[in-house]
């Protein structure tokens, strides 16, 4: 199956790079580019990507209120497709509010080639694409940058996980691997693959980055904890 990409970036060097990168691949089709977020936005709105990849930091409006208005379309409005941001470190916090938003993931604009291919494949296959070392950076941000929440909504949810889903969420939320989570609680990866699809569901969240946003915005783990 053929994942359809579109590249919403303001610098046409990139959009014609990672076009020419990605449509060399047999799985993926780019199917157009966009030079800011309103015409990403209405783009999207016309081509239905499956995989959106969004800068930042553009003219216009931003990738952060495009990436919310396709996650969060007006009524009428179906498609929603999965959106992978392009950034660089100096931005974490305007990638963290991407996540919440709904984004799939981010993915620096220097990153190898083979990065980008894979990152699209990831996303489009319904993953989070944030790995562990990308979780322990952002979690750095949160906890040096953010407060810690109050008692919310979001933490009487968590009376819904057993223990030991709940366990598996702070190990997420810590930064931790799939493997350093089986590791830690004495299990097989499969098994805490397993409780991760339980938590998810549980907790009606997309994804891996969702979850880590979720577990310090219902308390389970403070900022600057250990």
């Amino acid at each position: 199956m053929t994942t359809r990409v579109i590249i919403v970036d303001d610098q046409a060097m990139v959009r014609a790079g990672f076009a020419a990168l990605l449509a060399a691949q047999s799985d993926i089709d780019v199917v157009g580019d966009a030079p800011d977020g309103v015409q990403g936005v209405e783009l999207s709105r016309r081509v239905h990507p499956d995989v959106v990849l969004m800068d930042v930091r553009m003219p216009e409006m931003d990738g952060l209120e495009a990436a919310r208005q396709l996650l969060d379309p007006p009524i009428g409005v179906t498609h929603r497709p999965k959106v992978l941001m392009l950034t660089t470190f100096d931005v974490d916090d305007y990638v963290y509010e991407a996540l919440r938003a709904g984004a799939s993931g981010f993915l620096l604009k220097d990153a190898p080639p083979a990065d980008l291919i894979s990152a699209v494949r990831i996303v489009a296959a319904g993953e989070a694409l944030l790995a562990p070392s990308v979780t322990r950076r952002l979690i750095a941000d949160f906890a040096r940058q953010r407060p810690a929440p109050r008692k919310s909504r979001a933490s009487l949810r968590l009376n819904g996980l057993t223990p030991r889903e709940t366990e598996v969420l702070e190990l997420i939320a810590r930064g931790l691997s799939n493997q350093e989570i089986a590791d830690a609680l004495v299990l097989a990866e499969q098994t805490v693959k397993t409780h991760i699809g339980r938590v998810l569901a549980k907790l009606e969240l997309r994804d891996r980055a969702q979850a880590v946003i979720f577990a310090y915005e219902s308390g389970l783990v403070a900022p600057g904890g250990r």
